[in-house]
């Protein structure tokens, strides 16, 4: 067991302000390259961003949901991708805090460790004596290039049918597909990664539904934690958040860089600060990055008020948390949009930020569960008396 110092929400804040220049010194090479830097990753790391939702009993932060969102914000507003890699080492880096204690003494021996995973099934696990075998490949797998074990999800036959289960496997027992090639979230690296008939020991298994149902793991150390008090998705949900918050600070950031040197092409303004189009764009945008904001911090709120409690969540409040994931990429879309087409003919250069951000924004709208028509319809849905028709609430 390790003990550590725990830095406060605005230390872990300010650590996180202090590397968006070097993020952003960066954030093209990650994109030329499909990876994060690894000076950015090692500078991550010493900030102890990769520790803010790992066991205090290992060294980790047991950081709460706001303070995952401002920092997410932090490095949002320096570069998307490695937002979204931070954000995406906290949500598996969270479940392998759920496996039977031995496991995690193995998991979280090496210092700084980096979990990558994903919540879809993408193989079959076969029970064998001692465990499983598992046979398939899992892609969008953001940070696979620089982690060392991965939480992989894959359907197990079981007496009555079949169930899905999650599994911790090494890095270096899977295979690394090098596919990355895309539009937006470039720098991420979310690569496609191969298991082949890989032996998993029983303990290094988990039930699916039983985690995102809320019902705990096998730890017992993490028993009555409110660390693990949530259930999954809400707590994914205020994981990714604040990455998407980032994107739409970044957008207003980097208009309001090139504003006062700008004309508009074929008028008479000299300046486009003065034209009330102008007005009228950087007003909307604004506010919608303020309404994401709202959305994001409610999550959060709702994640830690839960989390100190034992009042058991509602179904509204579960998918209220999708809701409330979905307006932030909606919200910061619809900003991030509006600042781009403001920015004029000159800002599709690739040395100009606000087309990445576009492009990166855009990619996370996409994500199955963070599009916000998808977790609209089902707020709606059960807002209507009926039942949700996903397991990922």
């Amino acid at each position: 067991m390790l003990t550590t110092d725990v830095p406060t929400r605005e230390q872990l804040v300010h650590r996180a302000a202090e590397l968006r220049p070097l993020l952003r010194k960066h954030a093209a090479w990650a994109e030329e390259n499909r990876r994060i830097h690894d000076e950015s990753i090692e500078a991550l790391a010493d900030a102890g961003i990769f520790r803010m939702r790992l066991p205090a009993r290992h060294g980790g932060f047991e950081s709460d949901a706001r303070t995952m969102v401002e920092v997410a914000s932090e490095l949002g507003r320096a570069d998307g991708s490695t937002a979204w890699t931070a954000s995406v080492y906290w949500i598996p880096g969270w479940m392998a805090g759920l496996f039977p204690d031995p496991v995690q003494d193995e998991v979280f021996a090496t210092p700084g460790v980096r979990i990558c995973g994903t919540l879809s099934p993408g193989g079959m696990a076969a029970p064998v004596d001692g465990g499983v075998v598992v046979n398939g490949q899992w892609k969008f797998i953001s940070g696979a290039l620089h982690a060392h074990w991965q939480v992989v999800v894959a359907i197990q036959p079981t007496p009555g049918g079949a169930m899905p289960v999650m599994a911790l496997v090494p890095m270096a027992d899977l295979t690394v597909v090098d596919d990355w090639h895309t539009a937006g979230l470039k720098g991420t690296g979310s690569v496609t990664t191969v298991a082949q008939n890989v032996f998993v020991p029983a303990e290094r298994v988990l039930p699916l539904p039983v985690v995102v149902q809320g019902q705990g793991g096998a730890s017992q150390a993490a028993a009555g934690s409110p660390l693990h008090r949530p259930p999954l998705l809400p707590v994914a949900s205020a994981s990714s958040v604040g990455a998407v918050l980032g994107l739409a600070r970044a957008a207003g950031e980097a208009f309001f860089e090139r504003l006062p040197d700008r004309k508009i092409t074929y008028t008479d303004y000299a300046s486009q600060r003065e034209a009330p189009l102008t007005h009228l764009q950087v007003a909307e945008a604004t506010l919608k990055t303020d309404q994401a904001e709202f959305h994001a911090l409610r999550l959060a709120d709702l994640v830690d008020s839960k989390a100190a409690g034992e009042a058991p969540w509602t179904l509204q409040e579960r998918v209220r948390a999708r809701a409330d994931l979905g307006a932030v990429c909606r919200l910061a879309k619809e900003a991030v949009d509006i600042f781009q087409t403001a920015s004029g003919g000159s800002s599709i250069y690739l040395d100009v930020p606000i087309q990445r951000i576009s492009r990166d924004v855009q990619a996370v709208n996409l994500h199955a569960l963070m599009h916000p028509d998808t977790n609209t319809e089902l707020y709606g849905r059960v807002l209507c008396g009926l039942e949700p028709n996903t397991l990922y609430i």
